[in-house]
């Protein structure tokens, strides 16, 4: 694995990995250090989600497990304890200072075509949460991961409660890891 090419504010395209491709995990550590030198590393990871749908409880697992990282040099938002969605992520951008002033990695899951399923993409720019079910909600962040979960396009909320826990989870791992391998090695 060599350097990655830059990310870019001027529309370069997102690095993308395959979450059961061997090495997936340092792959995409090694994208995030890449923006990380470039762009800072993040202050807060927002992780966006409920543990209500399967499919879109990435974001939450994500979340408590980087929340029991010691010593972590971030502050994690969204957990199964207390997770942020759709319903209450405008009342949490109102009140939470830090989604306004820090440096934000915004986290959710997504739905995609079936080619996509699997893949984990990391960009520069803001997350855009609920977009895959046409949910009209503020962008957030200034880096965002997003990985797919199964398959959009139609009857989405019925297809993100009838993903595969396996498959949210196994993702779920491996964004885990690549972040605490991007932030303290």
């Amino acid at each position: 694995m060599g350097e990655l090419w830059a990310f870019s504010k001027s529309g370069s395209r997102p690095y993308k990995v395959r979450s059961e491709a061997p090495g997936a995990s340092a792959e995409l550590a090694l994208a995030l250090r890449t923006l990380w030198r470039q762009e800072g590393a993040p202050e807060l990871i927002l992780c966006v989600g409920t543990d209500r749908s399967t499919g879109d409880a990435l974001g939450p697992l994500v979340g408590s497990a980087l929340e029991r990282n010691h010593p972590r040099p971030y502050q994690v938002l969204g957990t199964l304890e207390r997770p942020v969605h759709a319903t209450n992520l405008i009342a949490q951008m109102k009140h939470d200072a830090r989604l306004r002033h820090a440096r934000i990695l915004g986290i959710d899951a997504s739905l995609g075509r079936l080619d996509d399923v699997g893949i984990i993409t990391v960009g520069l720019g803001p997350l855009r949460p609920g977009a895959g079910v046409q949910k009209q909600l503020p962008a957030v962040g200034h880096y965002h991961l997003v990985a797919t979960v199964n398959v959009g396009g139609f009857m989405e909320y019925f297809v993100l409660q009838n993903t595969r826990l396996s498959t949210v989870m196994s993702m779920a791992a491996v964004i885990t890891d690549a972040i605490t391998r991007s932030l303290t090695t």
